[in-house]
């Protein structure tokens, strides 16, 4: 039996219990197929070298722990961008989609103080773990160091992220793949509402890259915002040692449970 998230059988992905998200123990962490889309993007051929740049992932339906299939299309593509179209279907059905932009490599030598901002947050050896998501699903696949914030607070919270095992069965999993994994906690790690009286799940995310992340640890500093009508949003800084690298963006439904 595979140590890694994602098994793999031919071109079929097989998620093991450790992909289940926080709502229902049959489901899918939001973060487990954008992972896998990640990767799909990125190691789809390009005539030229190119990055990911952002990905844009719509969860169409509850995703269940089930065999996977992984569709790519590529719906335009030039010297300098590739736009994929992405989906993921279990059990005959449609579950997740996506959007991918990929830009080609150039190195430039831009000014240095136009580059991200460093992170405002200390080096993840110094700080405490992170513990609010339980040692199960698929929370349990990082090393977790809260940043800034309360543990078991509500509000804007900083939490350093380090995956524990392989994300897919054979894959070495790439930066791009550790900061789509990480993205989707930003409601979890900041949310405003309490969790055994209210539902906050993310219909969506979109990821922004300027930038290759850099090294193990991803920081994800995120701050969830809440209207009266049922909506709200988790907006995220993703960083690294060398400073902000990207921003990821989850709309969120509200509920009472």
């Amino acid at each position: 039996m595979t140590d890694a998230v994602f098994a793999r059988d031919g071109a079929l992905l097989i998620p093991t219990d450790r992909a289940a998200g926080p709502w229902d123990p049959g489901l899918l962490h939001g973060g487990a197929p954008s992972c896998v889309l990640a990767w799909a993007a990125e190691t789809y051929p390009t005539e030229a070298p190119m990055r990911l740049t952002r990905l844009t992932v719509d969860l169409m339906r509850p995703a269940p722990i089930a065999p996977l299939t992984i569709r790519t299309e590529v719906t335009r593509a030039g010297r300098n961008i590739q736009v994929l179209a992405l989906s993921i279907e279990a059990q005959g059905k449609e579950v997740v989609r996506a959007s991918a932009l990929k830009v080609r490599e150039l190195v430039t030598d831009v000014p240095g103080d136009v580059s991200g901002p460093p992170v405002e947050a200390p080096v993840p050896e110094t700080c405490a773990q992170f513990t609010n998501f339980g040692d199960r699903g698929f929370g349990a696949n990082f090393d977790k160091r809260i940043a800034r914030g309360q543990r078991g607070e509500p509000g804007p919270t900083a939490v350093w992220f380090r995956p524990l095992r392989a994300l897919i069965e054979g894959v070495e999993t790439s930066a791009a793949m550790r900061a789509a994994a990480v993205a989707d906690f930003g409601n979890g790690v900041s949310g405003v509402l309490d969790f055994t009286k209210w539902t906050y799940i993310n219909a969506d995310l979109t990821i922004n890259f300027s930038r290759a992340p850099e090294g193990d640890w991803v920081l994800l500093d995120a701050e969830t915002w809440v209207g009266r009508d049922g909506r709200g949003f988790a907006a995220s800084r993703l960083g690294d040692a060398g400073g902000y690298f990207g921003r990821g963006l989850q709309n969120l439904v509200i509920a009472p449970r």
